[in-house]
């Protein structure tokens, strides 16, 4: 089978790599986002996928959008079977979804049509779902909103991060992903409509939510802290120093101020919500590394001393 394959972030790659290592499989091209600066000196960087294509020294293509005519040619001439899309970041318009004999389909980090869109890891956990998965659709027009291919299902575990989920739903997608071939290849493959009553959007995550509000209840918090590791990483406002929140704990202590320190020792800086508190075990002050509480304390315990208020 001659696949072409589109994909840009690290949750593509493992799929990328399950295609190069298929015997029966012929990656004849690879497309990925152009390169974006990245880091403090904002050099310009591949993305993941790509680093891995060009390992493989398979072509890679990267249009800043595939609506062009030229570039629509320029795919079609590849003569693929089928695209295998995962994460690309580019819309792919009718002429593109036609171009491929077999049509493209795409692998999609949710039980649809539970979660539609950009961030459905992220929003999973902070709906405190309880399990997610990862689907295989036949692209339509629609965002997300393709018949199914298959479905694999997983577990959120109570201490799940995004990060975790992560890797959990790589490792699920990639064997998922070959299966899903081998029955479109043999004619065997079920496609299944979704149901659109049952869809949930997961918009795209913003900086601008990562801003803990302690008048929420401590589970809520606690749900956003674990879905923004890594990012875009929660965090509050102490003095003029903004302080990342890298893990915490619901507890079903109670304050009187929602955002005051109750309490700061060897089992971390507890903290009242709106609803019971909040035991940040793991942080990061500006400019320095991600620390356990107890070693920050260490060093700049006077900071997080009781009664001082955080959020303002």
């Amino acid at each position: 089978m001659r696949v072409l394959f589109a994909g840009t972030p690290d949750f593509a790659t493992a799929h990328l790599q399950a295609l190069i290592d298929a015997s029966d499989i012929s990656v004849i091209g690879v497309y990925s986002q152009p390169d974006r600066p990245a880091g403090r000196g904002k050099k310009l960087t591949a993305s993941s996928v790509k680093k891995l294509a060009l390992e493989h020294q398979l072509p890679v293509f990267q249009p800043q959008s595939l609506k062009d005519p030229e570039q629509q040619r320029i795919l079609a001439e590849l003569q693929a079977d089928i695209m295998v899309v995962v994460a690309y970041g580019l819309i792919l318009p009718q002429a593109v979804l036609n171009s491929p004999r077999l049509g493209c389909i795409n692998v999609h980090a949710s039980i649809l049509p539970r979660w539609r869109g950009a961030a459905p890891i992220q929003r999973a956990i902070e709906a405190g779902d309880s399990e997610t998965g990862v689907t295989i659709m036949q692209m339509d027009a629609g965002l997300d909103t393709g018949d199914m291919l298959s479905i694999s299902r997983c577990n959120i575990d109570d201490r799940e991060t995004s990060a975790s989920l992560h890797s959990k739903l790589a490792l699920l997608g990639a064997p998922a992903l070959l299966h899903t071939l081998e029955s479109l290849a043999c004619g065997r493959a079920v496609a299944v409509k979704q149901n659109d009553q049952l869809s949930c959007y997961a918009a795209k995550i913003t900086k601008q939510e990562a801003l803990i509000d302690w008048g929420q209840p401590a589970l809520k918090l606690d749900r956003q802290i674990r879905a923004f590791n890594p990012f875009p990483t929660a965090y509050t406002i102490l003095g003029e120093l903004r302080v990342k929140i890298w893990q915490a704990e619901p507890t079903s202590a109670s304050g009187l101020v929602p955002g005051q320190i109750i309490s700061a020792d060897s089992a971390g800086i507890l903290v009242s919500c709106g609803e019971q508190s909040l035991l940040l075990t793991e942080i990061q002050l500006p400019g320095k590394s991600r620390m356990a509480v107890t070693e920050v304390l260490k060093s700049r315990g006077e900071l997080f001393a009781p009664s001082t208020l955080l959020g303002s």
